[in-house]
């Protein structure tokens, strides 16, 4: 027996205003200065997948409309809330005040491993991912209360941070559901 492709209208895809109505997640996705536009709309693609609650566009992050970011969220960046903030600091003391764990996906001598994270279904979150070459900065994450790695077995130490928001995000979202 062969294998069929579900077709778009057997996925069972909500609208966007559904979306909007969905509950909430206790997740949201800060980008603290993400200089490419694909990198961005590939974070909003991957948060609308997962439901996350908004994406914080911080510091030189491009912001919609674009036709760049468009490209690779496919209108996600419709359906997914956002906002910018000038800087990343701004995002984090904000989140803070409104009950957020903030947590840095950076590795640094003290991050837990993603695979070990047990994640509080009563507890909100904010995941700050980093700039393509100087990830997170450390003043972000000197600021940030815990710092989370994605375990890597090979010899690169890094991956692009659109991968990074979907590992990332998908482990929330299992563990959240």
């Amino acid at each position: 027996m062969r294998d069929r492709k579900l077709l778009n209208i057997e996925l069972g895809r909500v609208s966007p205003e559904a979306y909007r109505e969905l509950p909430e997640s206790g997740v949201v996705v800060v980008l603290d200065n993400i200089r490419s536009a694909h990198n961005v709309g590939s974070a909003f693609r991957s948060a609308d997948s997962f439901k996350i609650d908004k994406v914080f566009l911080c510091g030189i992050s491009a912001v919609p409309p674009s036709p760049e970011i468009h490209k690779s969220a496919l209108g996600a960046e419709d359906s997914v809330p956002w906002e910018h903030i000038g800087d990343t600091l701004e995002a984090v003391s904000r989140l803070r005040d409104e009950g957020y764990e903030i947590i840095s996906v950076e590795q640094t001598v003290s991050s837990v491993k993603l695979d070990t994270f047990r994640r509080i279904p009563s507890r909100k979150y904010a995941l700050i991912f980093g700039n393509e070459v100087s990830g997170v900065r450390q003043d972000v994450v000197d600021a940030s209360d815990h710092s989370l790695e994605i375990p890597q077995y090979g010899t690169k130490h890094s991956l692009n941070v659109s991968v990074s928001v979907g590992i990332v995000l998908w482990e929330f979202s299992r563990q959240g559901r």
